[in-house]
């Protein structure tokens, strides 16, 4: 295990929902920026004050991880009233666009955008958020032709179910029982990385007999947490199971699915919820994921690591228990 394996990367300030990239032979990591306050834990997430982002870097897996400061503050953004969430970043065109949820003036999670020069920012934002956007936690791949796909949503205060209708609607019925769970949104990017190109779709995530997971089934179906990785040409849908704790992923022969489950990627964490990423360094597969270890298990107060995973030929990942 190497020095910084399953430790906290940075303890000056709390972090969370890590996505990890690598640019240029570095090491970059995108989370969401944990904030002190007194709210109490609730369904709808307000314990979690998020008002700016900072990038984190590292030379290597071995090397310190250093905090490059403000990159993006919800200040700078005319349309976001509170709650910057999990964040996600993309290079594109020589170019790197910082992709972000966040409240607008009417409570509604919005996804926006902010773009710079440096993967470390600052980050300027696009006037407004995409159209069409909604909910939270973006996850972007860019795709082996160039293309660009964005997959996002969150169960309970991430807003989803408000969506069913097509129009937000606060009082939505929550998907229950035998009724089909409610999978992440899907959407493509234009070139210029400002707007969706056509209407985003919900994905579907399938059982061994290929019929849709049920809202029931809390120990496999999709909570929050999307995030998207490529081996040996398929696609690999990965996200977090909220109330179960659990990271779970999916197979599927095209960006937009449909997606098979297959299995859990890490046992549950301390602290409530789990969000991670899944990036491939000098060769080998990473975990990057966040716990309440340095607060000592304040839920919104985490701390991002990273630790090993094992992904076999045929596109099996090794379960995590990432305490033994």
């Amino acid at each position: 295990m190497r020095a910084n394996e399953r430790t906290p990367l940075i303890r000056s300030i709390y972090t969370a929902d890590p996505s990890a990239h690598v640019f240029d032979g570095k090491i970059y990591i995108y989370p969401s920026h944990d904030l002190d306050c007194d709210f109490p834990d609730d369904d709808n997430g307000d314990q979690y004050k998020m008002e700016d982002y900072h990038v984190l870097s590292m030379e290597n897996l071995d090397s310190p991880c250093i905090d490059n400061g403000l990159a993006l503050s919800q200040d700078d953004v005319p349309w976001v009233s509170a709650q910057m969430w999990a964040p996600d970043c993309i290079r594109k065109n020589g170019r790197y666009y910082l992709v972000f949820p966040a409240k607008d003036h009417d409570g509604i999670f919005r996804i926006g955008v902010a773009e710079s020069d440096s993967p470390i920012g600052p980050f300027v934002p696009q006037k407004d958020y995409i159209q069409g956007s909604y909910s939270i936690d973006p996850a972007v791949l860019a795709d082996d032709d160039g293309r660009v796909y964005c997959y996002y949503g969150g169960l309970w205060g991430g807003q989803l179910e408000m969506w069913q209708s097509g129009s937000f609607d606060r009082e939505a019925h929550r998907p229950e029982g035998d009724e089909i769970a409610l999978g992440p949104m899907f959407a493509e990017f234009n070139d210029e990385m400002n707007g969706f190109v056509a209407k985003p779709k919900q994905l579907q995530i399938l059982d061994e007999n290929g019929e849709p997971l049920k809202a029931s089934d809390e120990a496999r179906r999709f909570f929050e947490g999307s995030w998207m990785h490529k081996h040996h040409g398929k696609y690999y849908l990965s996200y977090s199971t909220g109330s179960t704790h659990y990271l779970c992923y999916a197979e599927g022969d095209r960006p937009d699915g449909p997606f098979t489950y297959k299995g859990r990627i890490m046992e549950p964490v301390l602290g409530w919820t789990t969000h991670h990423s899944v990036v491939q360094i000098d060769g080998e597969w990473y975990l990057f994921y966040h716990d309440c270890e340095l607060s000592g298990g304040i839920t919104h107060e985490r701390c991002v690591k990273y630790t090993q995973l094992h992904i076999d030929d045929d596109g099996t990942i090794e379960t995590i228990r990432p305490y033994e």
